[in-house]
């Protein structure tokens, strides 16, 4: 009698294949922006002002830059497809584990895609024009390195069988780090006295805290609307 082998990310090749796409695709990019995205890091810390993306770099390196999106994307696909093979393991079971990641990255793509809207909106409606394309830039550049930070961080996860709480508070801990920056910034370029802290506070919840609370029961929803088809 033939006992099946219970399915594991570790094992799957379609996983090995799209983790070292991601890293061919993580080289070739950096040997053609290197200098951009260390002039992007750099402006970043050092809060330097420039015009926009646009205007610093060409279309090609634009190009190049969207690659890095795409690829954070998948990594953090890969991480919610992980942690639901953990905690759902009925899921994968009866649904395919490319159908999940897909809808896993898709939903991301269209987290970030719907962020830089709503940035580009309010601050556009707010702010001046140059202030806010220089926080669209520095927004995108914690995107770019967030798929270099994602990259180890997801093989440990598939191939050293973290524990879920192990995980989960890595997870977190990357998440507070890049709202931190984010708080940085919003610091450097919207908020120059004390008189509008609280409107800061105010903004950064209902920007960045609770699109995360409904980024997470989005995918949650998708996950009970798989698992009543089963």
């Amino acid at each position: 009698m033939n006992i099946p082998i219970p399915y594991t990310p570790k094992a799957d090749d379609g996983i090995v294949i799209i983790l070292l796409c991601c890293f061919f695709l993580f080289a070739y990019v950096l040997s053609k922006v290197k200098k951009f995205l260390w002039q992007q890091g750099n402006n970043f810390i050092l809060h330097k002002k420039r015009t926009s993306i646009f205007s610093s770099s060409t279309v090609t390196d634009v190009h190049y830059l969207l690659l890095l999106v795409l690829q954070a994307s998948i990594l953090v696909g890969i991480c919610f497809f992980n942690y639901f093979y953990n905690t759902i393991p009925l899921l994968v079971q009866h649904v395919h584990p490319y159908l999940l990641l897909g809808i896993y990255t898709g939903v991301c793509l269209v987290y970030i895609i719907l962020k830089w809207l709503i940035y580009s909106l309010l601050g556009w409606t707010f702010f001046e024009r140059g202030i806010t394309d220089m926080w669209l830039e520095s927004y995108s550049t914690i995107i770019y390195y967030l798929g270099f930070v994602l990259f180890p961080f997801v093989l440990f996860l598939i191939y050293l069988d973290l524990n879920t709480y192990i995980m989960v508070i890595i997870g977190l801990g990357l998440i507070i780090s890049a709202k931190l920056l984010v708080f940085y910034k919003w610091l450097k370029f919207f908020f120059n006295n004390i008189y509008g802290f609280p409107l800061l506070i105010l903004y950064f919840c209902a920007l960045e805290i609770i699109p995360y609370l409904i980024y997470y029961q989005v995918l949650t929803k998708i996950n009970n609307l798989l698992l009543l088809k089963i």
